[in-house]
């Protein structure tokens, strides 16, 4: 079924769901499109069976909460970023409930979360001004790349790059509303880059080769 403009206006509502008790931060479908996860301010992780259409069970976070989730490529783990204690971001297993890895780092909140289709890696931004590449096999960042504002970062869907968004304001000025500066670069794995355009008042999105070696700066 193609989405038309036609076809978005039939929709309607079939179902609403009542699970949570507080605002619902990030919702996420698993790779095979047969379950969607959601995460709340209730401290819960609520799974949905899509083919029934209902929900299927409630995990909770309660010591840390959850804020940005994301499944990996198997539909029973997922990742997700902590609102509570600290800013680091959880693997966790929903077949038993278990934590099977801490990703420690960043030092303010994550506000992108970001996993590879193609392997074990994934990416997250934050407004500690970083964007950091992660393996799920360990809990060492793999890339770190420092930025000027805060970013916002994704996969594309094959795996081979990632862009980033960043706000930078070009000077601190009270009165007026900063101004913002635009560059577009675009990197290969051949690591060649070009800029590809320049304008104001935006933000800049530069796209990334996504290949990592442990250890360095991006």
């Amino acid at each position: 079924m193609k989405l038309t403009d036609n076809v978005l206006r039939s929709f309607r509502v079939a179902k609403v769901f009542r699970e949570n008790s507080d605002k619902i931060n990030c919702f996420d479908f698993s790779s095979n499109g047969e379950t969607i996860i959601s995460s709340s301010d209730d401290d819960s992780l609520v799974l949905y069976d899509c083919q029934e259409g209902k929900p299927k069970r409630t995990l909770y976070s309660k010591k840390y909460g959850v804020d940005l989730i994301r499944y990996t490529r198997a539909a029973n783990t997922v990742v997700y970023s902590s609102n509570k204690i600290d800013d680091t971001i959880r693997y966790l297993s929903l077949h038993d409930n278990k934590y099977i890895r801490y990703f420690p780092g960043h030092n303010k909140r994550v506000t992108s979360l970001s996993m590879s289709p193609v392997d074990d890696t994934f990416i997250s931004g934050s407004l500690d001004k970083t964007i950091r590449l992660w393996d799920l096999r360990s809990p060492n960042c793999q890339g770190l790349m420092h930025l000027q504002g805060k970013p916002v970062c994704s996969f594309d869907p094959e795996g081979l790059i990632f862009a980033a968004g960043v706000n930078v304001p070009s000077a601190p000025c009270p009165p007026v509303p900063s101004s913002y500066s635009t560059t577009v670069r675009v990197s290969g794995q051949d690591s060649s880059s070009a800029t590809m355009g320049s304008s104001s008042l935006s933000q800049p999105m530069g796209v990334l080769s996504a290949s990592s070696t442990p250890s360095r700066e991006l």
